[in-house]
């Protein structure tokens, strides 16, 4: 059997934590800031943990990769 590719759209979008979660960056914090309000802003900093939903189908797509 062929090996399973990594997807190389989602390597460069999600991180696994240790524990299995997904992680990623927020949306809506590239640019036109403006006009949001500054709570709106606060909130998007750092880092997002998606669905658990998601993160099988994010997790295969990674494959052996975590970063």
């Amino acid at each position: 059997m062929p090996k399973q590719k990594t997807h190389k759209g989602v390597k460069k979008r999600f991180r696994l934590t240790g524990t299995g979660k997904v992680k990623h960056r927020r949306a809506g914090t590239s640019h036109l800031q403006v006009r949001l309000t500054s709570k709106r802003k606060r909130d998007l900093r750092g880092t997002g943990v998606l669905a658990k939903a998601d993160t099988a189908r994010i997790a295969a797509a990674l494959g052996k990769y975590s970063y």
